[in-house]
């Protein structure tokens, strides 16, 4: 006999659309992947019951989340019936798992009619997201208490996560924060229908989970002389006799109550055990596991260059990680155990005894193939107890063991590599991921460790790089964001610096591509804020900086400022005279015409008073603006500027590559024709490159520049050399310019410049393709 449920089902999914269009009113996020609006609203009242099936105690456990959030947000208590018959016109809403839906694993479908909820799933991890989504929908802020109904609007929608790996990181060493946190912070993470908490436990600041065998890791390892009245970067060593009084540490029993408070609400908790590196916290208590000897105290601050680590030839080294591996699996069931691998400093290495007769004796021609026969050893031993590793890109140096599973954090190269050769990857590269970066202008912010990741570039982040094939692309797993707690002391702190970022990349890695627009992610993220709010959380309101950028209105025939930011509706003052932008300054309201040179000023005042600082920028007037732009190869979508209009639309960059005004070539040469529409005189062609080899950007090797009057036949006129060395250190921009003849006329502007390649030897990049970066082609 056909329950009603089952009725239900057959009768409204094979009509389900796709729904793509982000202007209806939804506000949850991530966004779902596929939609469809209803009419009208379904009531949520003190009679409303909440129905599982008869023996489904999963369901029953997982609708009491439901039941928390509907009297949370100030709704009334919710009446669970499990089986059983309701009778015609009863407000219910339905929860069912059916394993036999075709359905992703975490992915739900949930329908909202006036006649009632029903939520079905094919696993409970599907259903706890679907309850999320619906508790995101329900009216209210969390903190009231009011009993009242509550309306929800008719919707259909089908879900699941693009990615089956979505993280967050929280660095406990630096700074050790309790226990009560860290389930407020998992909460975060369930709400945003993340599924994984990779937990960094240790490193040379501090060791936080309780070893029984090794008891001196939390007896010493644990704690460091307080020094936390300084910056962390100007912070002295421990002095010998002084007290170790600043740290702390887990207990397995708090472990085993985090790992269960993660599970229930389906998060998989990832522990981190750093090696070879960053255990300077262990070599304070087990100095015999180092090259030297010691003796050791934990860091109090900033320590650079990490050459204390562990010994590669000491097999007692191998013997206790491998004792610590065995209490820390037993603690966490998670499929993954993180065993770090990044920022190794092989210094002691090379003049370690031990260490060069393992060389030796493993046939191992350098120190980065020791460093690789160190991870294979931790692997092997972690495979044969049922588990994976992962490990920072740096463990792909000397080779990978066959299980490993980078996570590629010094960009997006180290997933690059791991997808061609057949290893899973985890994306966080800094420059989008990393959320101990200033989310807004430094000078306004809580103190962070430097860099500039915004609300808006976060959410920007593509997981899959361009350059993999669609097979290739299947090895990457999903995205994590990181939080590294060097500047950050505090959870209230903490807090502040992944929210809203966390947000953004929790639709990164569940929501397609295809799905995802920024204007609507905006929209809804003033739900969010409310919910934050409510909720007691501390968060940014995000970047107050106005971007700038210019467009081309070919009907009109001018070039056409745009300014943006991320704040929405809240006005934007400008000026284009070199005058300051004050209250009385003109209101930015669309798109505004530019004819000639002029320094754009522009900032956003909130109640009477500038936000943050005003944006200044030069626009540079010339015969090329606006002019179409036709790629003879492609610019990498990493480094993709304005588009292909980046060229000719007036405005350069800055030494900063990430500004957002740079377009990037990845070990192709540059070779680009610009239209300027009719024939007419070109005295010059003006181009600026950017050298910045600590990012493996170098300067072009030659510029070639050519004129056509037909777009056909060109005249190749000069040859600029590059005659400035690629092992300068700073960053800096060279411009590489080329005169006329007087009386010179063209249509058709073709540069060339070759791009170095490969970095060099010398590079740390050595042999790996580099970047050609440049910002416009001036023409006068």
């Amino acid at each position: 006999m056909r329950t009603l449920l089952s009725c239900l089902l057959i009768s409204w999914l094979p009509f389900f659309p796709v729904y793509g269009n982000p202007g209806d009113s939804l506000t949850v996020t991530p966004r779902p992947a596929e939609v469809k609006p209803g009419k009208g609203v379904f009531l949520i009242s003190s009679s409303t019951l909440l129905q599982t099936g008869a023996n489904d105690q999963e369901a029953a456990r997982i609708g009491q989340f439901l039941a928390q959030a509907v009297r949370g947000n100030g709704g009334p208590d919710l009446a669970l019936a499990q089986g059983g018959t309701v009778g015609p016109g009863s407000s219910v809403i339905r929860l069912k798992i059916n394993p036999n839906m075709k359905l992703p694993e975490e992915g739900y479908e949930l329908s909202v009619t006036t006649g009632g909820i029903t939520l079905l799933s094919k696993t409970p991890a599907g259903l706890f997201r679907g309850v999320q989504t619906l508790s995101q929908m329900l009216p209210g802020i969390p903190g009231q208490v009011t009993d009242a109904a509550m309306e929800i609007p008719c919707v259909r929608i089908r879900d699941y996560p693009r990615f089956p790996y979505r993280g967050m990181h929280l660095d406990v060493s630096r700074h050790f924060f309790p226990k009560e946190f860290i389930l407020r912070y998992i909460d975060l993470l369930a709400h945003y229908r993340m599924n994984t908490f990779h937990w960094h436990l240790c490193d040379d600041n501090g060791w936080r989970i309780e070893i029984k065998k090794y008891p001196e890791l939390t007896k010493i390892s644990a704690w460091r002389v307080d020094h936390e009245d300084k910056p962390w970067t100007e912070r002295p060593a421990a002095l010998p006799g002084e007290k170790a009084t600043y740290g702390g540490f887990y207990t397995q029993e708090d472990i085993r109550e985090v790992v269960k408070y993660a599970a229930d609400r389906f998060i998989t908790v990832i522990p981190e055990i750093e090696m070879p590196a960053h255990a300077v916290e262990v070599l304070a208590a087990y100095p015999r596991l180092s090259c030297t000897g010691g003796p050791f105290a934990v860091p109090t601050g900033s320590y650079w260059p990490n050459n204390d680590i562990y010994s590669a030839g000491n097999d007692s080294v191998f013997t206790f990680l491998e004792d610590v591996l065995k209490e820390v699996m037993d603690l966490f069931p998670s499929k993954y155990i993180h065993i770090g691998g990044d920022e190794a400093d092989k210094t002691n290495w090379k003049k370690c005894p031990k260490c060069q007769a393992r060389m030796t004796s493993e046939g191992l021609k350098d120190e980065k193939e020791l460093q690789s026969y160190f991870m294979r050893r931790i692997e092997k031993f972690i495979v044969g107890q049922g588990r994976k590793v992962i490990g920072w890109d740096e463990i792909l140096e000397g080779g990978l063991g066959p299980e490993a599973t980078v996570m590629s954090w010094r960009g997006v190269e180290g997933g690059i590599a791991a997808a061609r050769q057949g290893h899973d990857a985890i994306m966080t590269p800094t420059s989008y991921c990393y959320l101990d970066y200033y989310q807004a202008d430094k000078s306004f912010e809580p103190p962070a460790i430097g860099g500039f990741v915004p609300l808006k570039k976060v959410y920007s982040y593509e997981p899959v790089p361009e350059e993999l094939t669609s097979m290739e692309a299947k090895h990457i797993l999903g995205v994590q964001g990181n939080l590294w707690t060097e500047w950050i002391p505090t959870a209230s702190h903490a807090e502040y610096m992944v929210l809203p970022r966390m947000i953004a990349l929790a639709e990164v890695g569940w929501s397609s591509r295809a799905t995802r627009n920024w204007s609507d992610f905006r929209r809804r993220m003033e739900r969010q804020y409310d919910w934050l709010s409510g909720s007691g959380y501390r968060f940014s309101r995000g970047s107050f900086h106005v971007e700038v950028s210019t467009q081309f209105n070919r009907k009109k025939g001018v070039a056409e400022l745009v300014l943006s930011s991320e704040q929405g509706t809240m006005p934007i003052r400008y000026t284009l005279n070199g005058n300051d932008v004050t209250l009385t300054s003109s209101v930015y309201t669309g798109p505004v015409e530019l004819t000639g040179n002029c320094l754009i000023r522009a900032g956003l005042f909130d109640e009477g008073a500038l936000k943050e600082r005003i944006t200044e920028l030069p626009f540079l007037f010339h015969k090329g603006i606006g002019a179409p732009v036709k790629y003879q190869s492609p610019y990498s979508g990493r480094y993709p500027a304005a588009g292909e209009q980046s060229l000719t639309d007036g405005l350069r960059g800055s030494v900063n590559h990430r500004d957002g005004l740079w377009q990037g070539f990845l070990g192709s040469d540059f070779d680009v024709v610009i239209d300027l529409g009719r024939e007419q005189p070109v005295n010059s062609v003006q181009m600026n490159f950017l050298q910045n080899q600590k990012s493996w950007i170098f300067l072009p090797v030659v510029v070639e520049y050519s004129l056509s009057s037909d777009g056909k036949k060109y005249h190749s006129f000069n040859e600029v050399l590059n005659r400035i060395s690629p092992k300068e250190e700073q960053a800096f921009i060279q411009p590489f310019n080329f005169q006329f003849m007087a009386g010179t006329k063209a249509r058709y502007v073709r540069v060339k410049a070759k791009n170095l390649g490969k970095c060099p030897s010398w590079h740390d990049g050595a042999g790996e393709p580099c970047w050609l970066f440049t910002d416009e082609i001036v023409v006068f």
